[in-house]
Protein backbone atom coordinates (compact mmCIF):
# COMPACT_ATOMS: atom_id res chain seq x y z
CA UNK A 1 0.00 0.00 0.00
CA UNK A 2 1.38 3.28 -1.05
CA UNK A 3 1.99 5.97 1.53
CA UNK A 4 0.95 9.33 0.04
CA UNK A 5 2.94 12.57 1.87
CA UNK A 6 -0.03 14.91 1.16
CA UNK A 7 -1.28 12.73 4.81
CA UNK A 8 0.91 14.42 6.78
CA UNK A 9 -0.48 17.72 6.08
CA UNK A 10 -4.01 16.29 6.69
CA UNK A 11 -3.33 14.74 9.49
CA UNK A 12 -6.31 14.01 10.98
CA UNK A 13 -6.28 13.17 14.25
CA UNK A 14 -5.31 9.51 14.74
CA UNK A 15 -7.26 8.21 17.73
CA UNK A 16 -7.66 5.38 19.57
CA UNK A 17 -9.64 2.70 18.41
CA UNK A 18 -13.29 3.43 20.17
CA UNK A 19 -14.76 0.83 20.19
CA UNK A 20 -14.84 -2.85 17.34
CA UNK A 21 -11.82 -2.44 15.95
CA UNK A 22 -13.19 -3.51 12.89
CA UNK A 23 -13.78 0.37 12.24
CA UNK A 24 -11.34 2.92 12.63
CA UNK A 25 -12.32 6.56 14.07
CA UNK A 26 -10.17 9.71 12.45
CA UNK A 27 -11.36 13.06 13.35
CA UNK A 28 -11.34 15.16 10.46
CA UNK A 29 -12.27 18.41 11.50
CA UNK A 30 -14.22 19.79 14.80
CA UNK A 31 -17.27 17.92 15.17
CA UNK A 32 -16.39 16.18 11.84
CA UNK A 33 -15.90 11.93 12.02
CA UNK A 34 -14.53 9.31 9.74
CA UNK A 35 -15.41 5.67 10.78
CA UNK A 36 -12.91 4.01 8.34
CA UNK A 37 -14.11 0.15 7.62
CA UNK A 38 -11.84 -2.33 6.06
CA UNK A 39 -11.36 -2.91 2.60
CA UNK A 40 -11.77 -6.49 2.35
CA UNK A 41 -14.93 -8.60 1.04
CA UNK A 42 -17.59 -8.07 3.57
CA UNK A 43 -17.37 -10.92 6.34
CA UNK A 44 -19.10 -12.48 9.55
CA UNK A 45 -16.26 -10.28 11.90
CA UNK A 46 -16.90 -6.84 9.56
CA UNK A 47 -20.62 -7.84 9.53
CA UNK A 48 -20.86 -6.24 5.86
CA UNK A 49 -19.29 -2.68 7.41
CA UNK A 50 -16.44 -3.25 4.40
CA UNK A 51 -16.98 0.64 3.85
CA UNK A 52 -16.44 4.12 5.28
CA UNK A 53 -18.90 6.02 7.41
CA UNK A 54 -18.92 9.80 8.79
CA UNK A 55 -20.49 11.49 11.62
CA UNK A 56 -21.40 15.03 12.72
CA UNK A 57 -21.95 16.15 15.69
CA UNK A 58 -23.82 18.90 16.63
CA UNK A 59 -25.60 20.35 19.59
CA UNK A 60 -28.80 19.49 18.22
CA UNK A 61 -27.92 15.78 17.62
CA UNK A 62 -25.42 13.89 14.94
CA UNK A 63 -25.91 13.05 11.90
CA UNK A 64 -24.50 9.66 10.92
CA UNK A 65 -23.48 9.12 6.79
CA UNK A 66 -24.51 5.97 5.78
CA UNK A 67 -26.23 2.71 8.07
CA UNK A 68 -24.40 -0.01 8.03
CA UNK A 69 -24.84 -3.61 6.21
CA UNK A 70 -26.95 -5.02 8.33
CA UNK A 71 -29.18 -4.77 11.83
CA UNK A 72 -25.90 -6.45 13.55
CA UNK A 73 -23.66 -3.65 11.75
CA UNK A 74 -25.85 -1.20 12.46
CA UNK A 75 -25.31 -1.51 16.24
CA UNK A 76 -21.35 -1.68 15.87
CA UNK A 77 -21.35 1.60 14.27
CA UNK A 78 -23.92 2.66 16.87
CA UNK A 79 -21.42 1.75 19.84
CA UNK A 80 -18.58 3.72 17.84
CA UNK A 81 -21.18 6.91 17.47
CA UNK A 82 -21.90 6.54 21.68
CA UNK A 83 -17.84 6.71 22.44
CA UNK A 84 -17.39 9.47 20.48
CA UNK A 85 -20.37 11.55 21.14
CA UNK A 86 -23.98 11.62 23.59
CA UNK A 87 -25.70 13.15 21.58
CA UNK A 88 -28.60 10.66 19.54
CA UNK A 89 -28.37 10.34 16.32
CA UNK A 90 -31.43 12.43 14.34
CA UNK A 91 -30.80 12.19 11.16
CA UNK A 92 -29.22 8.83 8.57
CA UNK A 93 -27.70 9.95 5.21
CA UNK A 94 -27.95 7.27 2.67
CA UNK A 95 -25.22 8.11 0.05
CA UNK A 96 -26.21 4.78 -2.21
CA UNK A 97 -27.85 1.86 -2.84
CA UNK A 98 -24.78 -0.59 -1.74
CA UNK A 99 -26.32 -2.64 1.23
CA UNK A 100 -23.36 -1.13 3.50
CA UNK A 101 -25.00 2.31 2.74
CA UNK A 102 -29.07 1.27 3.79
CA UNK A 103 -30.05 -2.04 5.28
CA UNK A 104 -29.62 -0.62 8.60
CA UNK A 105 -31.73 1.91 8.32
CA UNK A 106 -34.45 0.13 9.95
CA UNK A 107 -32.27 -0.58 13.25
CA UNK A 108 -31.90 3.79 13.08
CA UNK A 109 -35.35 4.41 12.29
CA UNK A 110 -35.96 2.34 15.63
CA UNK A 111 -33.77 4.80 17.80
CA UNK A 112 -35.69 7.44 16.38
CA UNK A 113 -33.81 9.12 13.63
CA UNK A 114 -34.77 10.40 9.81
CA UNK A 115 -33.79 8.87 6.94
CA UNK A 116 -32.36 10.98 4.09
CA UNK A 117 -31.57 9.66 0.53
CA UNK A 118 -31.73 10.69 -3.04
CA UNK A 119 -34.73 9.13 -4.71
CA UNK A 120 -32.48 7.37 -7.18
CA UNK A 121 -31.10 5.27 -4.49
CA UNK A 122 -34.59 4.36 -3.00
CA UNK A 123 -35.46 2.97 -6.31
CA UNK A 124 -32.07 1.02 -6.74
CA UNK A 125 -32.39 -0.20 -2.83
CA UNK A 126 -35.86 -1.94 -3.80
CA UNK A 127 -34.79 -2.83 -7.11
CA UNK A 128 -31.37 -4.82 -5.72
CA UNK A 129 -32.23 -5.12 -2.13
CA UNK A 130 -33.35 -8.70 -2.29
CA UNK A 131 -30.37 -10.28 -3.68
CA UNK A 132 -28.36 -8.16 -1.34
CA UNK A 133 -29.78 -9.67 1.77
CA UNK A 134 -29.18 -13.07 -0.28
CA UNK A 135 -25.49 -12.40 -0.95
CA UNK A 136 -25.07 -11.01 2.98
CA UNK A 137 -26.33 -14.44 4.28
CA UNK A 138 -23.59 -16.26 2.49
CA UNK A 139 -21.19 -13.69 3.13
CA UNK A 140 -21.64 -13.08 6.58
CA UNK A 141 -23.66 -15.96 7.69
CA UNK A 142 -25.97 -15.56 10.59
CA UNK A 143 -24.49 -12.21 11.23
CA UNK A 144 -27.09 -11.01 8.75
CA UNK A 145 -29.90 -12.42 10.94
CA UNK A 146 -32.71 -9.92 11.88
CA UNK A 147 -31.97 -7.69 9.24
CA UNK A 148 -34.63 -6.21 7.36
CA UNK A 149 -34.76 -3.40 4.16
CA UNK A 150 -36.59 -0.20 5.27
CA UNK A 151 -36.38 2.44 2.97
CA UNK A 152 -35.68 6.62 3.72
CA UNK A 153 -38.62 8.83 4.68
CA UNK A 154 -37.08 11.82 3.37
CA UNK A 155 -36.40 11.67 -0.50
CA UNK A 156 -34.84 14.43 -2.51
CA UNK A 157 -34.06 14.46 -6.76
CA UNK A 158 -31.07 16.12 -7.01
CA UNK A 159 -29.90 17.95 -3.59
CA UNK A 160 -31.42 18.62 -0.11
CA UNK A 161 -29.61 20.70 2.88
CA UNK A 162 -30.18 20.96 6.60
CA UNK A 163 -28.98 22.90 9.45
CA UNK A 164 -28.35 21.54 12.50
CA UNK A 165 -26.88 23.69 15.36
CA UNK A 166 -24.97 25.73 13.65
CA UNK A 167 -23.41 23.06 10.88
CA UNK A 168 -24.88 23.46 7.62
CA UNK A 169 -25.01 20.32 5.65
CA UNK A 170 -25.55 20.16 1.95
CA UNK A 171 -26.40 16.26 0.23
CA UNK A 172 -25.54 16.10 -3.38
CA UNK A 173 -27.01 13.96 -6.23
CA UNK A 174 -24.86 14.83 -9.15
CA UNK A 175 -25.75 11.15 -11.00
CA UNK A 176 -25.43 7.45 -11.78
CA UNK A 177 -21.74 6.87 -10.99
CA UNK A 178 -20.97 3.56 -8.75
CA UNK A 179 -24.75 2.89 -8.37
CA UNK A 180 -27.43 4.67 -9.53
CA UNK A 181 -28.35 6.91 -6.77
CA UNK A 182 -25.20 7.90 -5.39
CA UNK A 183 -24.62 11.38 -3.36
CA UNK A 184 -21.81 12.97 -1.69
CA UNK A 185 -22.35 15.53 1.62
CA UNK A 186 -20.55 18.60 2.16
CA UNK A 187 -19.71 20.78 5.56
CA UNK A 188 -19.29 23.79 3.67
CA UNK A 189 -17.53 25.27 6.82
CA UNK A 190 -14.95 22.83 7.55
CA UNK A 191 -14.53 22.20 3.31
CA UNK A 192 -15.09 18.51 4.10
CA UNK A 193 -16.80 15.95 1.35
CA UNK A 194 -18.43 12.42 2.41
CA UNK A 195 -17.94 11.56 -1.05
CA UNK A 196 -19.99 7.72 -0.84
CA UNK A 197 -19.26 5.41 -3.51
CA UNK A 198 -18.09 8.23 -5.84
CA UNK A 199 -14.31 7.87 -4.78
CA UNK A 200 -11.94 5.01 -4.08
CA UNK A 201 -8.89 5.13 -2.34
CA UNK A 202 -6.02 2.81 -2.58
CA UNK A 203 -8.13 0.24 -4.15
CA UNK A 204 -9.46 -0.34 -7.39
CA UNK A 205 -13.14 1.17 -8.04
CA UNK A 206 -15.63 -1.68 -8.84
CA UNK A 207 -17.67 -0.68 -12.03
CA UNK A 208 -20.53 -3.05 -11.97
CA UNK A 209 -23.68 -3.79 -14.35
CA UNK A 210 -25.41 -1.61 -12.46
CA UNK A 211 -22.90 1.07 -12.82
CA UNK A 212 -22.58 4.27 -15.09
CA UNK A 213 -18.62 4.65 -15.88
CA UNK A 214 -19.42 7.55 -18.18
CA UNK A 215 -21.52 9.71 -15.41
CA UNK A 216 -19.38 8.42 -12.58
CA UNK A 217 -16.43 11.03 -14.17
CA UNK A 218 -19.48 14.01 -14.22
CA UNK A 219 -19.85 12.46 -10.50
CA UNK A 220 -15.91 12.82 -9.51
CA UNK A 221 -16.42 16.46 -11.51
CA UNK A 222 -18.95 17.60 -9.09
CA UNK A 223 -16.99 16.57 -6.10
CA UNK A 224 -13.99 18.22 -7.62
CA UNK A 225 -15.50 21.35 -8.19
CA UNK A 226 -15.82 21.96 -4.48
CA UNK A 227 -12.10 21.80 -3.68
CA UNK A 228 -12.64 20.07 -0.46
CA UNK A 229 -9.55 20.11 2.08
CA UNK A 230 -10.92 16.57 3.59
CA UNK A 231 -12.02 13.91 1.49
CA UNK A 232 -13.50 11.00 3.01
CA UNK A 233 -13.81 8.54 0.30
CA UNK A 234 -16.65 5.77 0.57
CA UNK A 235 -13.82 2.74 0.65
CA UNK A 236 -10.54 3.74 1.52
CA UNK A 237 -8.29 6.65 4.10
CA UNK A 238 -8.86 9.75 4.14
CA UNK A 239 -7.08 11.71 1.53
CA UNK A 240 -7.04 15.20 -0.44
CA UNK A 241 -8.72 15.64 -3.37
CA UNK A 242 -5.01 15.25 -5.81
CA UNK A 243 -5.12 11.31 -4.22
CA UNK A 244 -8.80 10.94 -4.60
CA UNK A 245 -8.16 11.85 -8.50
CA UNK A 246 -6.01 9.61 -9.32
CA UNK A 247 -7.19 6.55 -7.53
CA UNK A 248 -10.33 7.03 -8.82
CA UNK A 249 -11.02 9.73 -11.77
CA UNK A 250 -7.38 9.09 -13.46
CA UNK A 251 -8.14 5.13 -13.04
CA UNK A 252 -11.29 5.38 -14.72
CA UNK A 253 -10.32 8.35 -17.70
CA UNK A 254 -7.37 5.57 -18.38
CA UNK A 255 -9.46 2.66 -18.55
CA UNK A 256 -12.33 4.08 -20.67
CA UNK A 257 -9.90 6.17 -22.88
CA UNK A 258 -8.02 2.92 -23.85
CA UNK A 259 -11.10 0.84 -24.09
CA UNK A 260 -12.24 3.33 -26.11
CA UNK A 261 -8.94 2.90 -28.47
CA UNK A 262 -9.87 -0.76 -28.43
CA UNK A 263 -13.03 -1.00 -29.54
CA UNK A 264 -11.92 1.66 -32.49
CA UNK A 265 -9.58 -0.91 -33.66
CA UNK A 266 -12.09 -3.51 -33.53
CA UNK A 267 -11.49 -5.65 -30.22
CA UNK A 268 -13.82 -7.62 -28.79
CA UNK A 269 -14.76 -8.23 -25.28
CA UNK A 270 -12.96 -11.09 -24.46
CA UNK A 271 -9.40 -9.21 -25.43
CA UNK A 272 -10.90 -5.79 -23.15
CA UNK A 273 -9.13 -7.77 -20.68
CA UNK A 274 -5.72 -6.96 -21.85
CA UNK A 275 -5.93 -3.47 -22.35
CA UNK A 276 -3.18 -1.45 -20.08
CA UNK A 277 -3.80 -0.77 -16.73
CA UNK A 278 -0.70 -1.14 -15.38
CA UNK A 279 0.11 2.72 -13.78
CA UNK A 280 -2.65 1.68 -11.40
CA UNK A 281 -1.48 -1.94 -10.68
CA UNK A 282 -0.83 -0.76 -7.16
CA UNK A 283 -4.02 -0.46 -5.79
CA UNK A 284 -5.77 -3.15 -3.95
CA UNK A 285 -7.81 -5.97 -5.50
CA UNK A 286 -6.01 -4.76 -8.46
CA UNK A 287 -5.71 -8.71 -9.76
CA UNK A 288 -9.24 -9.19 -8.77
CA UNK A 289 -11.03 -6.52 -10.49
CA UNK A 290 -9.06 -5.34 -13.38
CA UNK A 291 -10.41 -7.59 -15.69
CA UNK A 292 -14.01 -7.53 -14.62
CA UNK A 293 -14.21 -4.02 -14.66
CA UNK A 294 -12.40 -3.99 -18.10
CA UNK A 295 -15.61 -6.10 -19.46
CA UNK A 296 -18.08 -3.89 -18.20
CA UNK A 297 -16.80 -0.81 -19.14
CA UNK A 298 -16.16 -2.38 -22.79
CA UNK A 299 -20.18 -3.17 -22.59
CA UNK A 300 -21.34 0.37 -21.42
CA UNK A 301 -19.10 2.05 -24.28
CA UNK A 302 -20.53 -0.32 -27.19
CA UNK A 303 -23.35 1.25 -26.70
CA UNK A 304 -22.61 4.83 -26.17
Amino acid sequence: MRLFPAFAALLLTALPVLADPVLRHRQVAPNVHALIGPTVQRDPENLGNNANFGLIVTPEGAVLIDAGATLKGAEMIHDMVRAITEQPVVYVINTGGQDHRWLGNEYWQAQGATVIASGDAVADQRARGSMQMTALSQLVGAASSGTMPAFADITFEDRHSLTLGDTEIRIIHPGPAHTPGDSFVWLPDSRTVFTGDIVYVDRVLGVMEFSNSAAWLAAFDAVAALDPVHVVPGHGPVTDLATATRDTRDYLSNLRDRMRAHIEAGGDIIGSVDVDQSAFADLDNFDQLAGRNAQEVYSQMEWE
